[in-house]
């Protein structure tokens, strides 16, 4: 049995917390449960202020086989940063730009860029599958996307780990590789009609728009497919896109993803998919009630999502 772990960038106390609940216990070092097993969403670092921690505690788990773990961009994103291209010295495969370092600067503080234990986290990072699929269950951090998975097995080993060959192009942005592994890291994005744009959470001009991948509904605009906070959905045009655009989903096992920042009471978005991304890194809400979370379902078996499996912690430790 499991209990699937939202994204948690660098937040340690809330982890220890929501573990605590669901009755784990740190025995020599590691967090474990006599009958039950974690499995991370990913995005483990950048924000938080316990980061090294965090990975201390996934890795413990992971390695010692009481918990699994998926990668999410930001590990795909650190493993980048700090990877020389191997015929352009000096430079990296996520360029070092004033955009990138600064999506990237709190990790590379707390660990000492270009320290010993700065490399240990990356080799370890780049350990983690991009997906897990189970006899019950399948795990990615983003977009269950048959196609985009397809691309990618040449790109992975028998694990779904990336081969040590396969970063160069997969981090080429004009290459297949690429975009695959943009689906299924950070969601499935459509251009915006009509030349329009928005500003993201970070401030950054978009003109592509997350969509809910997951629905199959006949004739949905753009605006109800529209991932994002209410004031960018408030921005996006409400016509029609076409069908063929959205792969919808199998329903043929549960599926479990991060990424996408849901607010409010966790539930599921259908009756077999989830996301466990409550936004425990986002930035305090200004004079209204702090609903950030850090999130997890707990799996008993049951082929269709239940309401009462979800538990989550809040930011400040009260237990919601």
């Amino acid at each position: 049995m499991y209990d699937i772990i939202g994204d948690i960038h660098g937040h340690a106390i809330p982890l220890k917390k929501l573990l605590s609940k669901m009755n784990y216990s740190e025995i020599n070092g590691v967090w474990q449960h006599p009958e039950r097993t974690v499995i991370f969403l990913g995005d483990f670092i950048d924000r938080g202020p316990e980061q090294l921690e965090v990975i201390n505690i996934a890795r413990s788990m992971v390695e010692s086989g009481h918990a699994q773990a998926v990668m999410a961009n930001h590990e795909f994103n650190a493993i980048a940063w700090a990877t020389e291209h191997d015929d352009k010295p000096g430079e990296y495969l996520r360029p070092h730009s004033e955009k990138n370092r600064d999506q990237h600067k709190e990790f590379l503080k707390q660990v000492n860029e270009g320290s010993k234990k700065h490399r240990e986290i990356i080799e370890w990072f780049k350990t983690l599958p991009l997906f897990l699929e189970l006899e019950d269950l399948r795990v990615v951090h983003a977009c269950w996307h048959p196609s985009s998975l397809q691309t990618l097995k040449k790109y992975t080993n028998e694990k779904n780990c990336i081969l040590p060959s396969a970063w160069p192009e997969l981090t080429r942005k004009s290459s297949a590789a690429y975009e695959a592994l943009e689906i299924v890291l950070k969601g499935l994005e459509v251009t915006l009609p009509n030349g329009q744009d928005f500003a993201d959470k970070e401030g950054h001009r978009r003109t592509e728009i997350r969509v809910k991948w997951w629905t199959e509904v006949k004739g949905a605009t753009y605006k109800q497919l529209a991932i994002g906070s209410t004031k960018d959905v408030e921005c996006i045009p409400d016509i029609p896109l076409s069908d063929d655009v959205i792969p919808g989903y199998e329903n043929d096992k549960l599926l479990f993803l991060g990424h996408y920042w849901m607010s409010g009471n966790p539930e599921p978005l259908s009756e077999y998919v989830a996301c466990l991304d409550y936004s425990i890194a986002a930035k305090p809400p200004e004079n209204s009630i702090d609903n950030r979370k850090l999130c997890a379902y707990q799996w008993h078996g049951e082929n269709k999502l239940m309401l009462e499996r979800y538990i989550h912690v809040g930011h400040d430790l009260d237990i919601i």
